[in-house]
């Protein structure tokens, strides 16, 4: 019997997936030749933790839980770089030289390559393979080399007693700040609050002077956390300086706002850090947003959509013109869902073409164009320069101003796809924003194929959220009718995987509006936003509340996340 049988009945008899699931996840095996824990995760039957589990068993491993700094020997775990183990996901915390055995937590016991060059490295010694998550593992080894270096607290402390060493200007390609050698104690501080960020998986790092103190803070999952102690008012200059430098911005200007870009390589990743200088009461506030040179594409069943909406939008991406507009504050995941909608349809018989401001996501066979102000090169520029290319489809990273609009309704009219954004609160308004730009409402009723209002909200953490029965007024805030059974949901605790937060990571809901017939007339009669809004929900739209009360029911998420994330929506329905 072969191995992938074997785990998968381990799978069917000590887990929750059943016959049928296998199934399927066994015949896309014979077609993809992937392993078949990854197809079951990745599909979404089975999570990591319960895979393991099951590989454990299958293999006769041990399976670790957790896995502290303490347990970890240096002398082992050292010994390969911080690259290479984060890459296969392995780490060397210990051994015994008399018996010639190496101790080493693997998440993927059927990497055989890396185990052969382990005991190469540690002169043909007998590896003992232990099992954990990739969490487990990447805390573990940020930890361990982390372990022995200055703390931000204690780099902040050095450069208090030298604030005049500043970094030469940075040119050619980043150093990793992970090798960097810097002796400065500013450069040090910066370059472990970038460090420290990236560890954090922050989007964002806001440096805030005030009276007697500076304010670090960094936003994680859309919540903005202090993760250290505040510095000394007296740093505020030189680390002001140090990362003007870095985003090659004037020095010697202090009175007007800048904006400014720096190239990073952290942990073998390069990072494209954006970079807003912008003066106060007490100094310069300088906000550094982290966007990863490549981020992941991510599939559309990963966003947060349910089998209904995936339908509907297949069916918006199907179309042969027309504009899909997706709505939200900054942040809310537009381009993300944008770009997955977009691979969904990427194929060679169509011209698919970008103009975004940047390019964050790279798509192999779409042309992708980046708005550069200094040269003109704007949205409208660009897109009608794009529309000279005879494209099928068109995605513009922003609708900003008229006449991008315009440029927009006409290659929609004109047999093109048009895929964009907006910064609007719900669907509806998407259309009251768009004749505020001066856009002829006949004209946005007669282009317009369906808006998609969405947000971000944080998952609960698996290893600490906790089940309770709902009362029925926090049922009732997120739309939810109370029943006679009580009903169970999770909320948020805090533990150490998560950072006390009760959240790790997020995921999208939504709220679509199909431009139907009679909502094309409304919109061509000027009709408000909240009629409209009254009209697709008598049809059948849901709500950003109602498609977050179902992540609630689901278990992913909390009734307070909801709410944190959404508006009061009076004509919100019953689920």
């Amino acid at each position: 019997m072969s191995e992938s049988l074997e785990l998968g009945e381990i799978l069917l008899r000590t887990t929750r997936l059943e016959p049928g699931q296998l199934e399927r996840a066994r015949k896309r095996q014979a077609e993809s030749r992937e392993r078949l824990a990854d197809i079951l995760v990745d599909q979404g039957m089975l999570n990591v933790d319960e895979v393991l589990g099951a590989l454990a068993r299958q293999l006769d491993l041990p399976l670790r839980s957790t896995l502290t700094i303490e347990e970890i020997d240096d002398e082992y775990a050292l010994k390969i770089p911080i690259s290479y183990a984060k890459q296969h996901r392995m780490l060397p915390i210990g051994g015994d030289p008399d018996l010639g055995t190496v101790v080493v937590v693997a998440s993927d016991p059927l990497a055989m390559a890396p185990l052969d060059d382990l005991r190469i490295l540690f002169d043909g010694a007998e590896i003992m393979l232990e099992l954990a998550s990739d969490r487990v593992i990447l805390t573990a080894i940020n930890g361990v080399f982390d372990r022995g270096t200055s703390t931000t607290d204690q780099l902040a402390e050095e450069a208090t007693d030298d604030l005049d060493e500043l970094a030469l200007e940075i040119s050619g390609e980043p150093q990793d700040l992970l090798e960097a050698t810097d002796d400065a104690p500013i450069i040090r501080l910066v370059n472990s609050m970038l460090q420290h960020a990236v560890k954090e998986r922050a989007s964002d790092i806001h440096i805030e002077p005030f009276e007697r103190e500076i304010r670090v803070r960094f936003r994680i999952d859309d919540v903005l956390y202090e993760p250290m102690k505040p510095l000394p008012r007296s740093l505020q200059a030189s680390i002001a300086s140090r990362i003007k430098i870095m985003g090659k911005l004037d020095i010697a200007e202090k009175r007007l706002p800048q904006d400014g870009r720096i190239r990073l390589k952290i942990a073998g990743r390069d990072y494209d850090v954006r970079l807003s200088t912008l003066p106060i009461q007490y100094g310069e506030r300088l906000v550094l947003r982290l966007l990863p040179d490549s981020q992941e594409l991510v599939d559309l069943e990963k966003v947060g959509f349910s089998t209904t909406q995936l339908g509907v939008l297949a069916r918006i991406m199907r179309r042969p013109n027309g504009i899909f507009l997706v709505t939200g504050p900054t942040g809310s995941g537009k381009t993300t869902t944008l770009h997955a909608a977009l691979a969904s349809i990427n194929d060679t018989a169509k011209n698919i073409m970008t103009i975004e401001d940047p390019v964050e996501i790279q798509q192999p066979g779409v042309g992708q164009i980046e708005v550069n102000a200094k040269i003109d090169l704007t949205f409208a520029a660009g897109l009608r320069s794009i529309l000279r290319q005879d494209p099928n489809v068109v995605l513009v990273g922003e609708i900003r101003d008229k006449e991008t609009a315009e440029i927009a309704i006409q290659a929609s009219l004109t047999g093109h796809l048009v895929l964009s954004t907006l910064h609007t609160n719900d669907a509806p308004s998407a259309i009251t924003r768009l004749v505020d730009m001066g856009i002829e409402p006949f004209l946005v009723g007669s282009s317009l194929v369906a808006v998609l209002a969405q947000r971000l909200v944080r998952l609960l953490c698996l290893e600490c959220r906790e089940a309770y029965s709902a009362p029925e007024h926090e049922l009732r805030e997120i739309g939810l009718e109370p029943t006679e059974e009580p009903i169970t949901i999770y909320r948020a605790v805090g533990c150490h995987a998560c950072k006390q937060t009760g959240y790790h990571g997020r995921v999208g809901i939504f709220e679509m509006m199909l431009v139907d017939e009679q909502i094309r007339s409304m919109v061509s009669g000027s009709i408000d936003s909240k009629t409209i809004k009254k009209a697709a929900v008598s049809k059948g739209m849901g709500t950003l509340r109602q498609d977050g009360a179902r992540k609630v029911l689901s278990g992913i998420s909390s009734i307070a996340e909801v709410l944190r994330a959404t508006e009061e929506e009076e004509s919100a329905g019953q689920i």
